[in-house]
């Protein structure tokens, strides 16, 4: 039965024009569903990482870091399009601070690390197939962004979603395209191989990557964190931040005991039993930011020597094949994550960064922060926190969960909250221009939607 729809997914792929190196990484994982892995880590079989060098005491010359900044190219993962928000486009194209969106904040604050190192710094997304054109057209005004030699993307690569009873390719004739799924972002070497674009870079000069999320501003190019990691000869690096409360869900890095190798494991990845082990803060004290770095030589050297398989660790996604349906058949999605190639690259390491490198917008709380007084935005499109430490947000999710609901709520942009330690708000409230928030402030639900006037104080 799996055999039969292992042969009708590859050639489902095969037709659709997917790279034979992601076929082959398909295979792999497909193969592991059969034997029933689950990819847990178990708590017993790891030692936490406590002790992690800390860019704070990096030392790093202006000349080694513009050396090394000038090898590096900048990849931001793209293929995101914020459904959790109710977007149907590219989350990247959100407008952020003043008409910008997270692509302009990105442009800018590379065009600026150029300027001020002259190097070329290439900058390059990873879309999927939902969001390259989209992306794409809104990136046509920067005529001069482009590096010669290089486009300013490459396409993640594209899997059958399969049926959780048999294992075969779901069909699904209401919206084909949902019969597809990216194999999340561990796909990212893969479709470097896959697309030719990591040999290109190689043949061009550049030796490191510097890969981030789109959606978070906070990773800027550094060349103080380029500079560490061409001078420690490392494969590989994760920047990791110290774990707070807030933190609990995010995948940490550890020690595998067999072989003292770091590793990472997500949530997917703990079995509901050792969950308590994975959300204490004081056991693994720091969490993965997504941000990496890499060196393109060893990672081609290491595709060609394991044939295109890296051989990261399995994330089965139980799913329904219509995301916004519940009674739509039930899928499985394979995954992996790109930070678990730390345990493919011996000599990996990771380097504590401060919070300023992690700012990511997952939810519409995130995004009212980034929009208000917390944060100034520099023309080199940095984000610098005022207030310490941020607030928290907690928007009532029945009301502000997804883009429109939380636009139609703020319709002259976010309240004043350098002064807050949090905003609560539960109920359907409209906010005004002018409102300021000060110290911890709840706003009650009542019966009827309501209005927050221009002028409000909310305090506690």
């Amino acid at each position: 039965m799996s055999d039969l729809g292992l042969k009708q997914a590859q050639e489902k792929m095969t037709a659709a024009g997917v790279h034979q190196q992601a076929i082959d990484v398909f295979t792999h994982y497909y193969h592991q569903l059969e034997e029933g892995v689950t990819g847990f880590i178990p708590e017993d079989s790891i030692e936490p990482l406590t002790d992690p060098d800390l860019l704070s005491a990096v030392t790093v010359s202006e000349e080694d870091a513009r050396a090394a900044l000038a090898k590096t190219v900048i990849i931001k993962l793209n293929g995101g399009l914020g459904t959790s928000m109710g977007m149907e486009q590219a989350k990247s194209l959100l407008p952020v601070r003043d008409g910008k969106t997270f692509l302009d904040i990105i442009v800018d604050q590379v065009r600026a690390a150029r300027t001020t190192y002259g190097v070329p710094l290439p900058l390059m997304f990873m879309n999927s197939f939902r969001t390259h054109d989209d992306t794409l057209a809104a990136l046509a005004p920067y005529d001069d962004l482009a590096v010669d030699g290089l486009e300013l993307d490459f396409v993640q690569n594209q899997e059958p979603k399969l049926r959780a009873d048999d294992l075969t390719p779901v069909e699904w004739p209401a919206d084909p395209t949902l019969e597809w799924c990216p194999p999340g972002h561990g796909d990212l070497y893969t479709a470097l191989e896959g697309s030719g674009v990591l040999d290109r870079l190689i043949a061009l000069g550049y030796r490191y990557a510097s890969v981030s999320n789109s959606d978070n501003l906070g990773a800027a190019p550094n060349a103080q964190i380029a500079g560490w990691f061409a001078a420690s000869g490392a494969p590989y690096a994760a920047e990791i931040c110290e774990r707070t409360p807030a933190d609990r869900k995010g995948g940490h890095l550890a020690i595998r005991k067999a072989d003292q190798q770091l590793i990472l494991r997500d949530t997917a990845q703990t079995a509901k039993e050792e969950m308590h082990f994975f959300t204490d803060e004081h056991r693994h004290p720091y969490f993965h930011t997504n941000n990496l770095w890499f060196d393109l030589e060893v990672l081609s050297r290491t595709l060609k020597e394991r044939h295109s398989v890296l051989g990261l660790p399995l994330i089965k996604n139980e799913k329904t094949v219509d995301p916004s349906d519940p009674s739509s058949p039930e899928v499985v999605q394979i995954e992996s994550a790109m930070g678990a190639a730390v345990e493919v690259f011996e000599g990996a390491t990771a380097i504590g960064v401060g919070r300023d490198r992690f700012l990511p917008v997952k939810t519409t709380n995130d995004l009212l922060l980034l929009r208000s007084d917390v944060y100034d935005v520099g023309s080199d499109g940095r984000l610098t926190r005022v207030s310490d430490p941020a607030p928290l947000v907690d928007l009532d999710t029945s009301h502000y969960k997804t883009i429109t609901e939380f636009e139609r709520r703020f319709p002259t942009g976010a309240p004043s909250l350098k002064g807050a330690t949090s905003l609560t708000v539960k109920g359907d409230w409209t906010f005004e221009a002018d409102v300021t928030v000060v110290g911890a402030a709840t706003v009650s639900d009542q019966d009827a939607p309501g209005t927050i006037s221009s002028g409000t104080v909310l305090t506690a």
